[in-house]
């Protein structure tokens, strides 16, 4: 007997691992490769194409719209959801259905490690889970910057420039500038990703704009503000979205190369 509770306080049980399992979200897909589950998977969201080998998986939707048809078709006995990201009215069609959902939350860093242990007991690789976890919190605890004395590099993360969108204080992101040695200035904010206005930016006086690779190209925008600390320095860099948006492993690539790019202004941060 299989039995997990998931991040909605609900709980499962299975007398054997699930065969048929459908992700609806790129985060949830690459997490039950990563516990040995890839061949269990049935049907994925439109977005899912890492690994290589989930690009050849059945598309039954994506985050705007789930079709619950194509759902029925593959006879999932497991469907794993984020609550974060999934709409709570497909959500609640899949439970209507009859279909057993396994809810999911990722917002810290941590919770890549948690998940993991999670999907790998939900699917019957509770091993597989378990090692993988703990390879991810040795990977990230080895990406720990030190800078003793220093105050934080101000950083403003734009995730989008219409509406003007960034992380709040509770987003993995936030947890991954700190780690790096920096400090979003809207970690105060709550939500996964505020929308903000430009004044506020422009108050906060970050010293540098981060973006991921998925989002327009930040630079420009903000070229007519030139006391904008970021805009002195012209300090704008692009990170690799797939590696830093994603609560994966791969987490830890996107943190690694964060702190790569932000190491210089930090440097020269404590020399102010």
């Amino acid at each position: 007997m299989i039995e997990v509770r998931d991040d909605a306080g609900q709980m499962l049980a299975f007398a054997r691992p699930p065969q048929r399992i459908i992700s609806l979200t790129p985060h949830l897909t690459e997490l039950l490769f990563a516990v040995g589950a890839g061949p269990q998977i049935v049907g994925v969201d439109s977005a899912s194409d890492y690994p290589p080998a989930a690009q050849a998986l059945p598309r039954i939707g994506d985050f705007s719209r789930v079709n619950f048809e194509r759902v029925l078709a593959l006879k999932p006995d497991l469907v794993l959801v984020w609550l974060d990201g999934n709409r709570a009215v497909d959500i609640h069609g899949l439970k209507k259905m009859g279909v057993p959902v396994l809810q999911t939350r990722a917002t810290r860093l941590d919770d890549v490690a948690r998940l993991l242990r999670m999907l790998g007991v939900a699917t019957g690789h509770e091993e597989q889970g378990e090692a993988a976890a703990k390879a991810y919190r040795t990977r990230l605890a080895a990406l720990q910057m030190r800078n003793p004395g220093q105050p934080p590099l101000k950083v403003f993360y734009q995730v989008w420039d219409r509406p003007l969108m960034t992380v709040g204080g509770a987003h993995w992101i936030s947890d991954a500038l700190q780690l790096c040695g920096a400090l979003n200035v809207f970690a105060d904010l709550p939500g996964l990703s505020p929308v903000v206005s430009r004044e506020a930016v422009l108050q906060r006086a970050p010293e540098v704009v981060v973006s991921g690779s998925d989002a327009p190209d930040m630079r420009a925008q903000w070229q007519g503000f030139p006391g904008l600390p970021a805009v002195k320095r012209q300090a704008f860099v692009r990170i690799d979205a797939d590696r830093l948006h994603r609560p994966t492993p791969r987490l830890v690539e996107g943190v690694a190369a964060l702190c790569n790019v932000l190491q210089p202004a930090i440097r020269h941060s404590g020399q102010r």
